[in-house]
Parts: C-alpha cells; structure tokens; sequence
C-alpha cells in the first residue's frame, strides 16, 4: 500500500487473489513448495547451525511485485553503478588517477587487504573485473532506492531467484494469467554468453567455460552445480583442472581438455597455491600464471574485492562522477567510517540508533542492529570499535520497506532487500528483477540466508509487448524485459 493506504497499482490483482484464497489455502501451497525444494534439492548450508548441507532457504509463496517504470529506473542506476565500479577496478590497478586527484585516500586501497598486488598493471581479458554483480537495494519510500552494498567478487543467490520463479509457475498459474511478468528463465543463458565474451584473445573457436567450485560442502555448491548445469558446461573442482605451459587444461576420460574461461566460486586466497594460500588444496597450482599470460580468463577477476569493501562503498557515487562524468542515479546510504574521529565518536554515542557491520564482512556476520541489540551487545561493539576503528563502518537504521509476508499468524508485514544480477561483458546484461531477500522475524532488519532470511519470487508486471513461455508443458503469457541500451564498453586503462 502506499502511504494513504491505498493499494499501489501493481499489487491489485495480487490483493483480489489473496482475499479470494484465504491463510489455509496459500498454507498448503506453502508445503508444496517445500516439498518441491527439497526434492529438487535447494538448499544452502548455514554455518552457524552446524552447515547442514540440506537446510533449506525458506521460501515465501506471496511475491515481491515492482512495475515496469520502477525497474527501468532501477537499471539504468544499476547499468551505471557496475560500470564505474568497472572503470576503478582498471585504474587503481592501472594509472590510480582517482587517487592522484584525491578523490579517494590511497591509505584506503592500497593497504586494503582487498587490493591485489599481483593485479598490478595487468588488464583481464575484455577488459572487465566484475563480470557479475550483485547490487543489494532497500526501498525506502514510493521512489526512493538506495544501495545498500556491491557484491563484486562471488555474489550468490541468482539460482534461487530462478527456482522461485519455477516454483511459483508450478504452484500458482491462474497467477500468471493474470499478470503480464518479465521472465527471468533466461539467465543461464544470457551468463554463459557474458562468460564466452570475455575469452582471452588467443581462444580459438567456441570458448570452452567451466564453473571452479569448492566442493559440496561449501554453502552455495547448489547452486555452483545448478549454473553448471543450466549452462551445460562442467562443474569442476581445483584438483579436476591443471596447468601445463601457462594453459589451464581439464582432466576427461578423454584426456586434457583446455579450458578458455573459468567462472570460479573460489575465494581469492584459495585460487592458486602458488600465488597465494600456500596450503590451499581448493585451488589449481600456476592458474594466476596462465591468467596473466593471458590463457585463460577468470570470472570475477582476482582482486575485484577491493571495489565492494565496505569502506570502499562510501567513494562509489564519487567513483560515477569521475569515470562517467555523470550524477549518481541510486543513492548510497550515509555511512560512517569508524576509522575517522569524528565519525568514530558520533558511532560510539549513537550505537542505540545505527547498524555497525565489518568493513570487509558479508553474510550479514560481526553486525551490529543497534535498535534491537541489548546493553550488553552494543557495549561489546564499542569495545570492539576502539579497539580496531578501521574494522568498522555504521549506517543510520533505514525504514525499510516490508511487503505482505505469510506467516505463522496470516499476513504480516516483513522487510526486504533486492538483489539485482549484473552481467558485465562485452555489454551489459539483467534479467528483470533478482532475489528478493525477506527477513522472516518480526521487526528484523536482517535478511542473509546465512542469518535465517528467506526468499520471495520477484516480479517485474509488464504492459509491453507480448511472448509466451513455456515449462513443463505449461504456456503462459509473458512480456518481453526493457533493459536499457548498453554502452560501449570501456577499455582497459580508463
């Protein structure tokens, strides 16, 4: 509803269904659902409950619905944003002139552990870092987006939002025949043509691409081998790859195949043992050696993190008005770097009204919710403050938006975030909408998976025009994506 109360525009059809359908019935779907995941085997291992393999992510059966207006905004600021955080990557390890000029403290990036001297003056193949992005949104009011962080080195969560997607169709169709939804079905697609454009110069004929995963006890391996899968290339691991020659090869029943573009699920550290972790057992030996020689490309670049530090994040709009000359299009949130005085002392007065999170954590870990934490938990983060300033950053706690959610009681209202996929390659690419990430607990501000979130189906509701998709030999009506106009892409040394 807006503020009047009034139902906004793309949610009165969603609202005649539910009154129509009533707790006991959207209850049952519930359960289909879960069975369906389950049997599918969507799952993500939390680790602070044991990283059981086969937890599911819970799942909600009522979607997050944005119109068409809302999104083409939306990806425009996104196109925008990914590719300034593009052209810093090129030039912090290239000429560093947005540190020359000032804009930036070189203290903040180049003794950032983020930074990768091994990425000094060397531009990957296409010349792009982040060729997949996942920018987390908040919605804070009718027109007001902000992004909340940039995820710019293995962002998770696309096969989730595909699986819902699936889901829904299955469990809902008289739905979509009464709406007219971007599809989102496309992706895989749409990713593994990102990934063959970024081939080194030296491939010859159609790319070869893999998926470097961990192994199945990482927490997102479901999603590794999905991608994989989809895409309908290897699912692989570091001991299944080798280098001979500064070429990647993998080992087939067939003998040695070479491999043109990695898309790897590795931390950075655990790529190559000889580059990095010296006991590393996930990575391959020489791989940043063949990466250099310009054999093979890896996505995301090694080294790309350092554009998604959290004390990083406060430069970004100034990032899009020195690379692209233009105005931000999505806002940041005010953030407060505790490595700073004065922002220091304002954090240490105010904990009972800001988030605190790690300058380089993720997975919503080392947070602090000031409104919701105790006395005692907001003293352990002053404590924690003074001890390593540079460690954390704040944020004022946003009025988030919340969307209808069902729960134990009936409807309530939750709070989210979106996260829209960002293909970055020869041009750019989005699929209409992403992974909506919806915090489950009453009055919680937190939605990570690894902290208990759960997810929703996102629609983007189309007036273009028309296609049909078809699943399980099921058709359905659906629009056809607006995605705005790419760009020529920037070379390496801007």
């Amino acid at each position: 509803m807006n503020a009047e109360g009034v139902i906004r525009s793309p949610y009165a059809e969603m609202a005649r269904f539910l009154d129509a359908t009533g707790q006991e019935a959207l209850d049952q779907k519930r359960r289909e659902a879960e069975v369906l995941f389950r049997r599918i085997g969507v799952t993500f291992a939390v680790y602070t409950e044991g990283g059981d393999p086969e937890r599911l992510i819970p799942f909600d059966v009522i979607p997050r619905i944005l119109s068409r207006a809302e999104w083409e905004r939306l990806g425009q600021g996104l196109e925008q944003r990914v590719r300034a955080l593009n052209a810093f990557l090129a030039d912090v390890y290239g000429p560093k002139k947005i540190i020359e000029a000032g804009r930036i403290p070189a203290e903040l990036v180049l003794q950032n552990e983020g930074y990768l001297k091994q990425m000094e003056g060397f531009t990957p193949p296409g010349g792009v870092y982040t060729v997949i992005s996942g920018i987390d949104l908040v919605r804070t009011g009718a027109d007001e987006f902000y992004v909340l962080e940039d995820n710019c080195r293995t962002p998770s969560g696309v096969s989730y939002m595909l699986e819902n997607r699936e889901a829904m169709l299955r469990l809902f169709p008289e739905l979509f025949t009464r709406h007219r939804i971007a599809p989102v079905s496309h992706y895989p697609e749409e990713l593994l043509e990102t990934l063959k454009s970024i081939a080194p110069a030296s491939c010859a004929g159609d790319p070869k691409v893999v998926v470097l995963t961990p192994g199945p006890y990482n927490s997102a391996y479901y999603e590794h081998s999905f991608l994989a899968d989809e895409m309908g290339v290897e699912l692989v691991e570091g001991a299944d790859l080798f280098v001979r020659d500064a070429m990647v090869f993998m080992r087939t029943t067939a003998g040695p195949q070479k491999v043109d573009v990695i898309y790897r699920r590795i931390d950075d550290e655990y790529l190559d043992p000889e580059a990095f972790l010296p006991d590393s057992a996930l990575g391959v030996p020489g791989l940043m050696a063949a990466y250099k020689a310009g054999n093979v490309a890896l996505a995301n670049a090694p080294g790309a993190g350092i554009a998604d530090d959290k004390a990083v994040y406060p430069y970004v709009p100034e990032m899009v008005r020195f690379y692209l000359g233009e105005e931000p299009i999505l806002s940041n949130v005010p953030t407060f770097m505790c490595e700073r005085e004065a922002d220091r002392e304002h954090v240490l007065a105010n904990l009972d009204k800001l988030v605190v999170k790690l300058a380089r954590g993720s997975g919503g870990y080392g947070m602090l919710v000031g409104p919701h934490a105790t006395e005692e938990q907001r003293a352990d983060f002053a404590a924690r403050i003074r001890a390593r300033p540079g460690d954390y950053i704040a944020q004022p706690t946003l009025a988030l938006s919340t969307v209808p959610t069902l729960c134990e009681e009936g409807f309530a209202p939750r709070h989210v975030d979106l996260r829209p996929f960002v293909l970055f390659g020869k041009t750019v690419r989005m699929v209409p909408g992403g992974l909506t990430r919806v915090a489950l607990r009453q009055g919680s501000l937190v939605v990570n998976s690894s902290q208990g979130g759960g997810t929703k189906d996102t629609w983007v509701v189309e007036d273009a025009a028309m296609q049909t998709q078809t699943l399980g030999g099921m058709t359905q009506s659906q629009s056809l994506p607006t995605i705005p106009a790419p760009r020529a892409a920037p070379s390496g040394d801007n």
